[in-house]
């Protein structure tokens, strides 16, 4: 063959590649359509050959292919959607777009095929089933609910109308994201005048004018990307830079913009079509619906849930916001505290009553002495070694790590993604890039033990290093918000990686209820609070220092600073979601912003604007996977609090005994259990409340 013609060989498609980790190095927005075509019709003709087999189904000739099959897609397409949140150019929204009504109708087939179906409850009723494993019974109980709920049981003739349902939820989805990306990139303000620069810290105004350096502008640029926008709501003297950007910020995605861009119109049809999809499958609204593989058993139970912590927090935020105007009016002279001064008079009064700022102790946690102190946490709790590796990824920014025994076998890998960009949605999130599971008898050779390790994805949007010290760019700095932020998108990702289950769909987190997923995360926030802990992970960015004790105190000191009125924040969040969801007809006269207000009216001690537009931006629930499900957010803090406390009983926070047992019935068990029977098999009894109120400092005497 002569060199011309080996020139002309079409080369490998990279998206599949599943000889090891993602080829982003390689991967290109043309590959896409390719790739997933091939997937989905390989996906197809499985479903098909396993379908025609007249044999008794069983789980190594039926469900083990099966579920092997699917990963094939499952992981090319997960890079594809990785690539469409943190590398959001218009080639790859296209080419995600252009393949998301493919992906999706064969994800609805697949739920509403009667003949797989029928062979996972021929499992489940055979002789076989009692001598699975746990981990085996667990899958296919979760098949046969999930094909319930995917529609496999509907009337031939409602069948269509459901697949096409979930095509277009998928679609409006994934629209509302990148609208909200496109409305928070459309603002910028250029400022010109030093003078309104007035209480911005130094490294906020760095960053404001290399940004506007790099546009060819003189001054300094800010955008409603958090590295930009919250310095600004936070520290700026100027009242009016702190109400313009406020409103840009409340406002995004809005009427109030360019129409192509509001979210609107999609929340009401995303609210009409999730209805109709439950009342296809008999459930009176979507809540229902939604409720049916969480722990939470019902609308009423989670609403009791949420208006019981309601009239808990009440008194402490009540008095929050008493002391909030109280000291608004008599230190800042401001009669009237509006929505745009919250952030800037809680941050006086904060320095006013601890004597110190976020913005001094922010100092202090450089990203490399963050980085190692959390990979110390880790280690110590669970056992394990972190150690940095190398692999092809999408941006410069972004870099790689291995999870080792101590003996140096590999348990796991993930990418970290720290920093903000305007093509990389807002956020903090962990995603799967790959699963862990005991390889088919084909590819067992590929691995020394046989399993496929399990690969994550943790991404942030931190500011990114800004200026030099000494001819040399100065490390990245976070706030304490940040570095909490960081351990609990870390603790999901210890979620998937530390998982010892053979089988990929109760592996890690998949098949946790998603009201229990945020436990592992928030119980790594802890950490963030423990003496021993800051000291080991902080520098000051000028002189090396760790943090100071007295500094230290303080901060323990205000760690419940205003936690009232974050209590009732979330509160608000969750029931104006699932009442959304449940009591809202979409269909109905009444309107999105109303139920708001009324949802408000009950529990809010803070009221915003009436030009607000908080829900074209609550990207939680319209695009992010949490409808009707953000109450898990304090659902799973009473568990994580709970679980904390036994540490807290122990002695030590580090205690080997409570954390190799807090490895072995929580994290490593992944799915393979109920979350309920992990909670239990960790702590000996049912979750209790009281835990999460008295680390919120909201116990009464």
């Amino acid at each position: 063959m002569t060199a011309t013609s080996l020139q002309d060989q079409p080369r490998p498609n990279p998206l599949v590649d599943f000889s090891g980790l993602p080829r982003f190095d390689l991967l290109a927005p043309g590959d896409v359509k390719p790739a997933i075509s091939t997937l989905l019709e390989q996906g197809r003709a499985l479903i098909e050959r396993l379908t025609s087999d007249s044999a008794a189904a069983t789980w190594a000739a039926f469900a083990a292919p099966l579920s092997d099959g699917f990963e094939r897609l499952s992981r090319a397409w997960g890079m594809v959607a990785h690539l469409h949140s943190v590398n959001d150019v218009t080639e790859w929204r296209d080419a995600y777009n252009g393949m998301l009504p493919e992906v999706s109708r064969f994800y609805a087939e697949v739920g509403q095929n009667l003949q797989l179906f029928e062979k996972y409850k021929a499992i489940a009723a055979s002789s076989e089933y009692e001598q699975l494993s746990a981990a085996q019974r667990r899958i296919v109980e979760h098949e046969i609910r999930d094909f319930r709920l995917g529609g496999a049981e509907l009337p031939a003739e409602s069948k269509p109308r459901f697949q096409a349902i979930s095509e277009e939820l998928a679609q409006l989805s994934a629209k509302f994201s990148e609208n909200l990306l496109d409305a928070t990139n459309a603002f910028s303000e250029l400022l010109t005048d030093a003078g309104e620069l007035a209480g911005l810290p130094d490294d906020a105004r760095q960053a404001a004018r290399e940004a506007a350096e790099r546009d060819d502008q003189n001054g300094w640029k800010f955008t409603l990307h958090m590295p930009s926008y919250l310095p600004v709501m936070q520290y700026a003297d100027s009242r009016r830079l702190r109400a313009l950007m406020y409103r840009a910020y409340a406002t995004r995605a809005a009427e109030f913009g360019a129409s192509e861009l509001d979210n609107a119109p999609l929340i009401r049809r995303i609210l009409q079509l999730r209805r109709e999809q439950a009342q296809l499958l008999g459930y009176q609204h979507y809540a229902a619906l939604s409720l049916v593989p969480k722990m939470a058993e019902s609308v009423p139970q989670v609403l009791s849930f949420l208006h019981d912590l309601a009239a808990r927090a009440r008194p402490f935020a009540e008095q929050d916001i008493a002391d909030l105007r109280a000291f608004a009016r008599d230190e800042l002279g401001l009669e009237s505290v509006q929505a745009w001064d919250i952030a800037y008079v809680s941050e006086k009064l904060l320095q006013a009553r601890y004597a110190f700022s976020e913005q001094e102790v922010k100092q202090y946690f450089t990203e490399d002495k963050v980085l190692a102190g959390l990979f110390t946490v880790i280690e110590t709790l669970f056992g394990v070694c972190l150690k940095p590796d190398r692999a092809p990824v999408w941006h410069e920014d972004v870099r790689f790590f291995r999870i080792e025994t101590p003996t140096g076998e590999l348990v796991g890998q993930f990418y970290l993604d720290l920093y903000a960009r305007e093509t990389k949605r807002g956020g903090a999130w962990m995603d799967v890039a790959i699963s862990r599971r005991k390889l088919p008898p084909e590819a067992a050779g590929t691995t020394s033990d046989g399993f496929q390790k399990p690969v994550a994805y943790l991404n942030c949007n931190f500011s990114r290093p800004v200026g030099e010290k000494d001819g040399k760019p100065r490390p990245a700095t976070f706030t304490h918000d940040e570095v909490i932020t960081l351990f609990h998108e870390t603790g999901h990702g210890l979620h998937h990686l530390l998982t010892q289950v053979d089988e990929l769909g109760v592996a890690g987190i998949h098949g946790v209820e998603w009201d229990a997923v945020e436990l592992p995360s928030q119980f790594m926030e802890n950490y963030c609070w423990e003496w021993s802990v800051l000291q080991r992970m902080t520098a000051h960015v000028d002189h090396g220092e760790p943090l100071p004790r007295a500094l230290f105190d303080k901060m323990l000191a205000a760690k419940n600073f205003q936690s009232g009125m974050q209590t009732l924040r979330q509160v608000e969040f969750s029931l104006f979601d699932l009442l959304l969801h449940s009591d809202f007809d979409p269909a109905g006269e009444g309107s999105v912003l109303e139920l708001l207000a009324e949802v408000r009216r009950q529990v809010a001690v803070l009221v915003p604007p009436e030009w607000q537009r908080f829900p074209n931006s609550f990207g939680h629930i319209f695009a992010g996977g949490y409808g009707a499900g953000y109450y898990s957010y304090k659902w799973a803090e009473v568990l994580s609090a709970d679980c904390y406390g036994a540490f807290e009983e122990a002695g030590n926070p580090f205690d080997e005994a409570t954390g190799r047992r807090f490895l072995n019935e929580i994290l490593s068990v992944g799915g393979s259990r109920s979350a309920i029977d992990n909670f239990r098999a960790f702590r000996g009894r049912e979750p209790e409340l009281d835990a999460l109120l008295r680390h919120s400092g909201m116990i009464l005497a």
